[in-house]
């Protein structure tokens, strides 16, 4: 199937190898593409798979935290892309968004699932601007700003860029897996200043803190035997900021890892895989599900060692309603010899069964 370039304003490294699902072409991620913005903040439909990202820690300024999580995703599922019919989803949105609120003990979640277009759901290509019905994230120069209605919480935020773009991987290529193929463009904006509204039983509270975006897209599946994958980011109190992440395989091995230090004075340091390393410290088991989860960790990142210890250990995000996965997505505060240094998120995959995606 011929990809029609002036829609999807794809660049032409970015041609230059493809992966297929029956008749369906979707460009592979490659080594050396630039990414190039205002435009990369947009959405990259003719990719397989992609997502928007925002955790952080908001307080009411009572000494109240709470975790805040917010996550647009878009697939391409390449099936009948050429039937004619306007109502083929040929590009599916899903959302999901939580509060760790440490009072009520675990998370606050809802979710989001629909088809693009038709005035239900969108995710714009010039910029970042994805929404399904009243839920959005939307950028405006270097800010975000979030809304979402769930049923028991709301949100009304936004995420100001006080810092640089900062590119994960090769200058933007992260490695996923052990073949070249399995990687993802990727870049994160970590330091936001985080401010607005948050809706708790029908009480709202005036909230302000820091928070992470992250923004990726790929083609490729996981590696064949992928169990899941353990995530960090983290915003440092000095400025700096921290992203980790492992890929584990059924056996017990690791298909990849990485990560990437920038340093309270604009330093970027990427890790090879060698360097990265994740010890679980504690584990906690589901009442609901049964999974058991490893919520508390030493972090190695090179010669920097971390202790991430859960705001609460009740984290757990069941969104088998829309993509069809339960996981723990978390709070957690950064230590280093037992002294808070930071706060970020933990995000926990394939505990409960191997992820599919």
């Amino acid at each position: 199937m011929a990809i029609d370039r002036r829609r999807f304003l794809i660049a032409p490294l970015a041609l230059a190898a493809t992966v297929t699902r029956g008749e369906v072409v979707y460009p592979q991620v490659t080594a050396g593409t630039a990414l190039a913005f205002p435009r990369d903040h947009g959405a990259h439909p003719e990719f397989r798979t992609e997502w928007w990202y925002i955790t952080g820690w908001v307080d009411d300024g009572d000494g109240r935290d709470f975790g805040i999580q917010i996550t647009f995703f878009r697939t391409r599922p390449g099936v009948a892309e050429d039937g004619g019919s306007r109502f083929t989803p040929t590009q599916l949105l899903f959302a999901h968004a939580a509060v760790a609120d440490p009072r009520a003990g675990k998370l606050r979640h809802d979710q989001r699932a629909a088809r693009s277009g038709m005035g239900l759901a969108e995710a714009a290509l010039e910029t970042t601007d994805v929404r399904i019905g009243d839920w959005s994230l939307q950028l405006a120069g270097q800010k975000y700003t979030a809304n979402v209605a769930a049923r028991d919480f709301a949100f009304a935020l936004t995420f100001s860029a006080r810092q640089p773009i900062l590119l994960q991987g090769e200058r933007g290529f992260s490695r996923k897996g052990p073949r070249a193929e399995q990687a993802s463009f990727y870049y994160s904006r970590p330091q936001l200043t985080a401010a607005g509204a948050l809706t708790l039983d029908d009480r709202t509270l005036r909230v302000n803190g820091g928070a992470w975006l992250d923004h990726e897209w790929s083609s490729a599946f996981l590696a064949p035997g992928t169990q899941g994958w353990d995530w960090i980011g983290i915003n440092f109190d000095d400025g700096g900021a921290l992203m980790a992440f492992r890929i584990r395989a059924n056996d017990g091995s690791v298909h990849g890892s990485g990560g990437t230090l920038r340093t309270a004075s604009g330093s970027v340091r990427t890790f090879e895989p060698a360097a990265i390393r994740f010890t679980a410290l504690r584990y906690w088991r589901s009442p609901r599900t049964g999974i058991v989860y490893p919520v508390a960790f030493r972090i190695e990142a090179g010669s920097l060692a971390l202790a991430l210890e859960p705001l609460f250990d009740d984290q757990e995000l069941d969104s088998r309603a829309s993509v069809g996965t339960v996981y723990w997505e978390g709070a957690v505060r950064a230590l280093e010899h037992g002294r808070p240094i930071g706060r970020g998120y933990l995000e926990l995959t394939g505990y409960g069964g191997a992820l599919k995606i």
